[in-house]
């Protein structure tokens, strides 16, 4: 398929992007939480009101004896995610479903990841800046240790060219917590190691991969897929990416002006409510 990427340019750096404003350390107190995001997004189905979400929230944690401050920033941090989720990733109203299609822990963590990079801006940023490394083919690209994750994180700007400032105990708190991101989505194997690989991706989380990326990017998306790069997928790996999503019938290669390019079957994720891949 000659029409597919060589992956060469990874996603911009977002450095200079961001007001200070716009960036937090939510990560030192929150990280990505699976069974417990799983668990906000399934009541937000069932009542449709963020109002009585929390409300219940705080009952069953009031029921299970929670500290009532960390579940309070647990739940404004979760919460947040799926607020802010961008139209490009599944509404949190349908997201139980996509969980539910889910074939292993890890499926699902890697479906949340990705309202995770777009509600934090620090995480974005960072992805970023370790997306363009492995598509640099940068020796050890997916070193998650504090000395590789400070070094990105010092070289990080705000909008009004101000440096980042936090202490090193915050610091180092943010690094463990974006290691443990890391090892839900399975770029990282244990407690122990800092230096990861790509994870495999299953059917659900390539084709929420796939959405994203396509509502995402401009015409010529899947030269630079997001979705892909957010999950550290090099490129010599997207054409059987592209070939396994068409094998759900959820995509399609459509040949124009004689080339092949690629796009969704119907609508993006409408394989949601045919009962996910295929």
């Amino acid at each position: 398929m000659n029409t597919l990427p060589d992956g060469e340019d990874g996603p911009p750096s977002l450095s200079r992007t961001f007001s200070p404003e716009e960036v937090n350390m939510d990560l030192t107190m929150c990280g990505l939480l699976p069974n417990r995001a799983e668990e906000v997004a399934r009541l937000y189905k069932e009542y449709g009101n963020w109002n009585q979400v929390k409300e219940v929230w705080f009952e069953e944690r009031r029921a299970n004896r929670s500290t009532k401050g960390s579940s309070q920033k647990i739940y404004r941090v979760l919460s947040s995610r799926f607020k802010n989720a961008p139209a490009s990733l599944p509404n949190p109203r349908n997201l139980p479903d996509v969980l539910d299609t889910c074939s292993s822990s890890r499926d699902k963590a890697q479906v949340l990841y990705l309202y995770l990079i777009a509600d934090d801006a620090l995480v974005r940023y960072t992805i970023h800046e370790y997306a363009q490394r492995l598509s640099a083919d940068h020796p050890g690209a997916l070193d998650f240790s504090n000395e590789t994750l400070t070094t990105i994180l010092n070289q990080f700007e705000y909008s009004d060219g101000t440096s980042f400032d936090y202490a090193d105990s915050t610091t180092e708190r943010w690094c463990e917590g974006f290691r443990s991101v890391m090892r839900e989505i399975g770029a990282l194997e244990d407690q122990q190691t800092v230096v990861g690989n790509p994870p495999s991706i299953g059917d659900i989380p390539l084709l929420t991969a796939m959405d994203h990326s396509y509502e995402e990017g401009e015409k010529e998306w899947f030269e630079s897929p997001i979705g892909f790069q957010y999950l550290f997928q090099p490129s010599d790996r997207w054409e059987e990416l592209y070939n396994r999503a068409t094998e759900t019938g959820a995509w399609k290669f459509v040949e124009l002006h004689g080339s092949l390019q690629l796009h969704p079957a119907n609508e993006p994720y409408t394989w949601i409510t045919n009962g996910g891949a295929e």
